[in-house]
């Protein structure tokens, strides 16, 4: 099973390298180069350009030609001929979505929204009311964005659940308008799942668009789409890219790229192998470029995911998918105990971190370095990814170490409150007056010094 899940003992040239790898992952994302790969850029460019190259070149496309340039790449990369009409979903076409998805699948999603909205709820701030000592007061008012974009990924998949996880935050925080962008198939169509959920939220600003043009229109704005204040939600490489490269224009909510998973567990646990590879499997089958690892004390549990994994993959829809992401990204690494464990697991950042350990909330006071926690054993990532509460929109690539997931402070702007009557500026004159002298700004000196004559 060495070709399913890369094993190393930590501390080692081996396990130093594969983890450096795993550091590196986005920038080796960046350098894509594989023959189909440059076959394809250079059919659409006429010559071979990196995927940062490519975004740049869509991004400035867009900016200076609008809806033009959005049409042209839908029809280039999508094969999408991305018609006036065809741009913006109709309230009919949603409506008949909605009919048509099976019961049981809006009830599931009526479901994970009153969990989703629970949770965010309970997360929404207070405002501070001003107050001070010695007639200067201070305080701090929330309010929301005015416009926000979504982007929902398609692709290999629909994901009617990143609607509910990034729209149901925005909602919840008060924002009015909310633009939501995903691609389609050649043909037009759109999931009826995402369509659904789009039609159970009230989201009615729907835009048959993908890529990097999608994020470029958003951001920008074009005769067809008015520009957002924030742009929100996961997306391939050249989804990240452009994200990244409109940050400035817009504000963005992190880097969220192909998903990620660390499961860290320890032999007197007695984790369930099969439990184990299960979670690797459920990241993986969603991209090949999903990086899937196992940190624990023990070899003889590494090596038992290592055959549970090549067993389970072997039955899956999504095999291919599933397999290149183990191959290229997968990793385990058996420490020496918590300390190492605990080493592996900060240093990777992971989006996704589930614990199979004795003791998980101590274990998870020492974790400082992730997206989500999942603390026990039945708590598994797809309980996240769909219904828990917490968005499943979460930093990758190691951005967690500064980054946090989407909720409704994603979508609101901390605005500071400053106040003070004569006396109160009178009795902070003389040190206002002292520090705007030690910086050389006498207008700044002169503004209080007019308030005391």
């Amino acid at each position: 099973m060495a070709g399913v899940l890369k094993l190393v003992r930590y501390g080692t040239p081996a396990a130093e390298r594969a983890l450096a790898r795993l550091d590196g992952r986005l920038a080796a994302m960046e350098r894509l180069d594989s023959a189909a790969y440059r076959a394809r850029v250079k059919r659409l460019f006429g010559k071979v350009l990196s995927p940062e190259a490519v975004v740049a070149r869509i991004l400035a496309d867009v900016r200076s030609r609008g809806d033009a340039a959005v049409k042209q790449y839908a029809k280039r990369i999508d094969g999408v001929n991305l018609t006036p009409k065809l741009l913006k979903v109709t309230a009919a076409e949603r409506k008949a979505a909605y009919r048509r998805a099976p019961a049981e699948l809006r009830a599931a999603l009526k479901e994970a929204a009153r969990r989703i909205e629970a949770y965010q709820r309970r997360l929404l701030p207070k405002d501070l009311a001003p107050a001070g000592a010695g007639g200067v007061t201070t305080g701090l008012m929330w309010s929301p964005l005015r416009r926000a974009g979504i982007y929902v990924p398609g692709g290999t998949a629909a994901y009617p659940s990143s609607v509910l996880m990034n729209v149901i935050p925005a909602q919840v925080a008060g924002v009015k308008e909310i633009a939501l962008a995903t691609p389609c198939a050649p043909d037009g169509r759109l999931s009826d799942g995402v369509l659904c959920a789009c039609e159970l939220l009230g989201v009615t600003e729907i835009y048959r668009l993908g890529g990097a043009q999608a994020i470029g229109a958003l951001a920008y704005g074009t005769r067809s789409i008015p520009r957002v204040d924030k742009l929100v939600g996961p997306g391939n490489l050249f989804v990240l890219l452009a994200k990244r490269a409109v940050f400035g224009q817009v504000d963005i909510d992190m880097l969220a790229g192909p998903s990620e998973v660390l499961v860290l567990a320890e032999a007197a646990a007695s984790p369930r192998a099969d439990w184990i590879a299960a979670d690797l499997l459920a990241q993986a089958e969603h991209d090949p470029l999903c990086s899937c690892v196992l940190v624990c004390d023990s070899l003889l549990l590494a090596e038992a995911v290592r055959a549970e994994a090549g067993k389970q993959l072997a039955a899956l829809p999504r095999r291919e998918l599933a397999g290149a992401a183990l191959r290229d990204w997968g990793l385990a690494v058996v420490t020496r105990g918590q300390g190492e464990s605990v080493e592996v697991a900060n240093r990777f950042a992971p989006e996704h971190l589930e614990l199979f350990v004795k003791r998980p909330k101590a274990f998870a006071s020492k974790l400082t370095n992730a997206g989500a926690i999942f603390l026990t054993p039945h708590a598994t990532e797809p309980l996240g990814d769909y219904l828990a509460g917490p968005s499943h929109t979460l930093p990758t690539g190691g951005t967690a170490r500064a980054f946090s997931g989407v909720s409704v402070y994603t979508f609101l702007r901390r605005t500071s409150l400053i106040g003070a009557g004569a006396q109160g500026l009178e009795s902070v004159s003389g040190a206002l007056e002292t520090l705007a002298e030690a910086e050389g700004l006498e207008a700044h000196r002169r503004a209080v010094a007019i308030r005391k004559r």
